[in-house]
């Protein structure tokens, strides 16, 4: 069958997550069953642009913002792409598809006033969870990392001695990321917490429950927008805000694009160009602040 042809391609030979997988999937058997349930009756290898464009007006019309809808066209596109390179089709219906416009996300960084009144004067609790939580949000912010890269951290991935981890991105990439002398200390003080743990020696995960279970996506989300509603009042609060913001700030402080590009472990500088509005907006405010022709008795 081309779909699992198509998708053990993704798998092997671009190396998508399961995650990614599940989505590509899902989006083909949408198509697949508007198809084959509206007057089209077609298969995905024989549908014209037209009747893909009657399946795109009918996600619009159910009330599907165009960016998930341009989302399940890109799975679309990458499908047609893969039948075109192992001879199954010889011309791609979407060839000449544009995408539907959609509105920029900007998404609000947390400021390093924010930050500070976190670390310094929020109180974490001097047990396991609260030793974990502030470690958790420090190497968010100190390395920029993802949701999915921390959960997934491993022990032999910290390196102490050499004040590193070793980070697995999308598509398996491999990182190695420095770490602060204070992330150190937190987790030097975390692993004491966590040795103490019944039943954590049997876990090769980095970061536990304290039943001493592999931590998950909701429990972060939980940690980050728990301490952050303590301090800010932004609606979104959550660990891709962190991230958003240590590559703000780092940006803020001079570092170049290229560098920040790699700590975010992204594979090219347009996905990392969508965090630098924040720190143009800062460069502006200095700049009105210091240039002479500014001056109000000029």
């Amino acid at each position: 069958m081309a779909v699992d042809a198509f998708m053990a391609y993704l798998s092997q030979e671009k190396n998508y997550s399961p995650h990614t997988l599940k989505a590509y999937r899902k989006d083909l058997e949408d198509c697949t069953s508007y198809l084959q349930t509206s007057n089209e009756q077609t298969s995905l290898e024989e549908a014209t642009y037209v009747e893909i464009r009657n399946w795109i007006v009918s996600m619009v019309e159910e009330g599907l913002s165009n960016r998930s809808v341009n989302r399940k066209i890109t799975s679309l596109k990458s499908y047609y792409k893969f039948l075109l390179k192992v001879g199954v089709l010889k011309s791609n219906p979407l060839a000449m598809h544009k995408a539907l416009k959609t509105s920029k996300k900007i998404e609000i960084p947390f400021s390093q006033a924010e930050m500070s009144t976190l670390f310094t004067e929020l109180p974490f609790e001097d047990d396991f969870e609260g030793i974990r939580d502030r470690l958790i949000i420090e190497l968010f912010y100190a390395t920029g990392i993802r949701r999915s890269e921390l959960i997934n951290l491993r022990l032999t991935d910290l390196d102490l001695a050499n004040c590193s981890i070793k980070v697995l991105g999308k598509r398996n990439k491999e990182r190695i990321i420095p770490l602060l002398m204070s992330t150190r200390t937190l987790f030097e003080a975390y692993l004491s917490e966590r040795r103490a743990l019944e039943n954590s020696g049997e876990s090769e995960y980095l970061f536990l429950t304290a039943k001493g279970n592999k931590v998950y996506e909701t429990l972060v989300y939980r940690i980050i927008n728990g301490y952050f509603s303590e301090v800010s009042s932004k609606v979104k609060r959550s660990p891709h805000i962190l991230r958003h913001t240590f590559a703000t700030h780092m940006l803020n402080q001079g570092a170049d694009l290229n560098s920040v590009k790699e700590l975010l472990g992204h594979s090219s500088l347009a996905s990392t160009q969508v965090y630098t509005h924040n720190s143009i907006a800062e460069l502006k405010k200095v700049h009105s602040r210091a240039h002479p022709r500014n001056k109000k008795d000029l």
